[in-house]
């Protein structure tokens, strides 16, 4: 059953909408969400080297988004996502959950 909450923030009203759906199916196994995987602290640090960034630049990810929720990942935790490219045949991207 969908519920509805409203939250205050800094003078806003938030309507939330939750479908309440989240124990129906698990969205990671739907065929059009990218694999979604956490890296360790030492993989990520690999990878900030290897590209001579900072976890700041990094494109940022929600911890509440659908694909990681389950993950439970912290904040400040780095996310692979592997796609499926018809051209490339398979796309890496990296977020920081915020």
């Amino acid at each position: 059953m969908p519920w509805l909450s409203v939250q205050h923030a800094k003078g806003r009203k938030i309507l939330r909408v939750e479908a309440g759906i989240a124990m129906a199916f698990n969205i990671s196994d739907h065929v059009l969400v990218p694999k979604h995987m956490l890296l360790s602290a030492e993989q990520a640090e690999q990878l900030l080297k290897k590209y001579g960034i900072e976890a700041g630049q990094l494109a940022k990810i929600s911890k509440a988004d659908p694909a990681v929720k389950d993950m439970k990942p912290a904040k400040g935790t780095i996310v692979k996502i592997v796609r499926k490219s018809p051209t490339a045949g398979k796309t890496v991207y990296y977020r920081v959950v915020v």
